[in-house]
């Protein structure tokens, strides 16, 4: 009979010693991770056939693959529009730039208790105390504060402090470590982790996983080939499996939302094999090749079964879902429409259209890019109406005036979307850029402070 007892009293000591991680984590820790210049075509679970990603295939194979999320064309729009969940129309001023006026999700989960970290590629600001204005409690970042080389033996951000590494180390791995880090000093409360990473950007240089790899490289010149793309691929999904085998060993997957996107379509001179034929990435422009990026989401506590999603995706929508998820009142102001219940496998709201302002350049016209498009219609600003239905790249314009039934209705409708943001645009913006200009290479973005200490290499716009 003792041994019984004693037995019992073992096993409720067991009990309260794992319970109350769980119960602390009642609501989900949350991880955001975006790939660099990685498009829909990229994945194999999408139909991709040049790469192997069996960990984002798996994550596809117990949660939800969604085959239309649509971002912006190039990175500093998307991260904008991704992290405050407004169109760049309401927000964006010039690129590398993210306005001290916004507020992210990272602030929104802060105020209510999470724990918030950032790593990877920042790009907004070259302000040391930015990423902490912005919600986020530690960071582990590149060019942040200046623009080192990001591969072989980088130089990264600590919490803003400059760290130069010289021993053969590789910026991803050294970033990676980070996140394994933070989720482990955090896992007895809620957090949140957003993670967009410096793979598969160029320059495509070897990873420590490749047969050229070189850990006495110096500099973003050397060793530079695109058929190290498929080698940046691998190691970007080993280091995600990395991510998700922390998780499991803390205890901490079931309740754990994982969240993996890419920030713009693959990049130009990248071609891939996709269903069977050849797929060139197009990032920087605003068809399908630009915009189109996987996404694939995973929650076991919610996710029971896997699903493919075909609704649209907005980058704008990623705010108000993880507020959703954590149970936080989604901020007034954002653009975006929560996917929360597509992930639960309830219909919810899908959106029937998307829409893009898109300035790459900011030249003192703005060079401004802005449609609405349905999965099956697109019409732009200046009047150009496409069928996107074989013609991909958006090489056949009609004519609205001679449209007939679907593409008539399809027109009408995407027009009213348009008019919606016609006079969203706020004026002090585009006077702030007429008066100050784009950012120029090497110097600091708006409000930002400090100097680039890099290899001189212009910013990363292409």
């Amino acid at each position: 009979m003792r041994f019984f007892r004693f037995a019992a009293l073992a096993l409720l000591s067991l009990v309260s010693v794992t319970a109350p991680v769980f119960a602390e984590n009642a609501r989900p820790n949350i991880i955001l991770i975006m790939a660099d210049d990685f498009g829909y075509e990229c994945v194999t679970a999408n139909g991709g056939e040049s790469y192997k990603t069996p960990v984002l295939d798996k994550l596809a194979a117990g949660g939800v693959r969604f085959e239309q999320c649509h971002v912006q064309p190039l990175c500093t729009p998307t991260r904008v529009q991704l992290m405050t969940g407004k169109y760049n129309v309401r927000n964006y001023l010039n690129f590398g730039t993210l306005l001290e006026s916004e507020k992210t999700f990272a602030n929104v989960l802060k105020e209510t208790g999470y724990a918030t970290g950032i790593c990877g590629n920042w790009q907004l600001g070259r302000g040391k105390e930015l990423p902490r204005h912005f919600g986020f409690d530690e960071s582990c970042l590149w060019q942040h504060t200046r623009r080192p080389p990001r591969y072989a033996n980088p130089g990264l951000e600590y919490n803003g402090v400059e760290k130069d590494f010289t021993n053969g180390e590789y910026g991803p791995k050294l970033v990676n470590d980070f996140a394994l880090d933070f989720i482990t000093r955090h896992k007895e409360k809620p957090f949140f982790l957003y993670y967009p990473m410096m793979l598969t950007h160029d320059p495509f240089q070897p990873t420590p996983d490749s047969e050229d790899w070189d850990p006495a490289t110096q500099g973003e010149q050397a060793k530079k080939n695109v058929k190290h793309f498929a080698d940046m691929t691998a190691y970007m999904d080993k280091m995600i499996g990395q991510v998700v085998t922390k998780l499991e060993e803390l205890g901490l997957r079931e309740n754990t939302l994982v969240i993996f996107l890419g920030d713009n379509g693959t990049g130009k001179g990248v071609s891939s094999k996709f269903k069977g034929a050849d797929y060139p990435g197009g990032k920087g422009s605003t068809h399908a090749r630009g915009t189109h990026v996987p996404l694939i989401a995973s929650w076991p506590a919610v996710m029971k079964e896997a699903r493919v999603c075909k609704g649209l995706i907005s980058s704008a929508d990623f705010l108000p879902t993880i507020c959703d998820a954590a149970g936080v009142k989604v901020p007034e102001g954002v653009d975006g429409v929560s996917f929360l219940p597509q992930l639960r496998g309830e219909k919810g709201a899908p959106r029937e259209w998307l829409y893009t302002w898109y300035s790459p350049r900011q030249a003192k016209d703005l060079a401004v890019r802005e449609c609405a498009f349905d999965q099956h219609y697109k019409l732009y600003k200046n009047g150009d109406f496409f069928a996107l239905a074989g013609d991909l790249d958006e090489k056949k314009p009609m004519k609205v005036a001679e449209l007939q039934g679907d593409a008539a209705v399809a027109a009408v409708k995407l027009q009213k979307v348009l008019d919606q943001y016609k006079d969203v645009r706020p004026e002090a913006l585009d006077r702030a850029f007429a008066e100050n200009g784009a950012p120029k290479p090497g110097k600091p973005n708006a409000k930002g402070k400090g100097k680039n200490k890099g290899q001189g290499q212009k910013a990363d716009e292409q």
